[in-house]
């Protein structure tokens, strides 16, 4: 199979040349344009999140050898999070490269966190299946690139730090509440005010609801921090 030249392209830019290029198409291949003699990206997404997963754990233990089980935790689940895996999927611009059916396509699923973060799963496996697990450690060490060190920074979310300042005050838990949705439905953006029963209260705007909820909760402890 020869591929095309987005896919070589795409070759370049996660330092992989594929020996099955098949393999590839697959990996970028979503469901909505999958049939009878086209296989989607479905099971290698299932595969390539464990591949993901064992080698961030074996990278954080080798980076913190003194860290215990609750440290190491947070820190890996923010570099296997579907945000994180999405944001790698937009530096490399895979979203350019996916194979699409027509709905996805109008409703903007070259830009939809899901898809990408599955798609980067897939393309991981598609690596390992080609190449062997060093290869596809390889590729996402240097795909993921600083986050590994950096991680100690994000690894406690904002929700999560704002409920440990409500619980250490013994206040009840911030409550998230959806006060606007605009744009139209294939990108939407969403109001999100997170509020404590103090009064204090802060609201952010996302493309997705998760996302205004955390930014809230980031305005709100800004907020708080100047407070106090």
């Amino acid at each position: 199979m020869k591929l095309s030249g987005d896919l070589k392209a795409f070759e370049g830019r996660i330092g992989h040349q594929f020996s099955d290029p098949a393999l590839l198409v697959r990996a970028v291949t979503h469901a909505s344009m999958s049939s009878a003699n086209r296989d989607d990206n479905q099971r290698l997404e299932f595969l390539g999140d464990r591949v993901l997963g064992l080698v961030m754990a074996q990278a954080l233990l080798e980076r913190d050898p003194g860290a215990s089980e609750g440290q190491l935790a947070p820190r890996f689940n923010a570099l296997v999070r579907k945000e994180t895996c999405a944001e790698v999927a937009r530096e490399i611009d895979l979203g350019k490269v996916l194979k699409l059916g027509r709905s996805e396509m109008i409703s903007g699923g070259r830009r939809k966190m899901a898809l990408l973060g599955d798609a980067i799963e897939a393309v991981i496996a598609a690596v390992y299946l080609d190449a062997g697990f060093d290869a596809a450690m390889a590729m996402i060490l240097q795909l993921w690139g600083s986050r590994v060190d950096t991680v100690e920074d994000d690894a406690r979310d904002a929700k999560t730090a704002l409920q440990e300042w409500a619980q250490a005050r013994k206040l009840q838990p911030p409550k998230y509440v959806q006060t606007d949705r605009s744009g139209p439905d294939h990108a939407p953006v969403f109001t999100i005010a997170a509020r404590l029963e103090t009064g204090e209260e802060a609201q952010a705007m996302a493309p997705s609801k998760r996302a205004a909820e955390q930014a809230a909760a980031t305005s709100l402890l800004a907020q708080l921090e100047n407070d106090t």
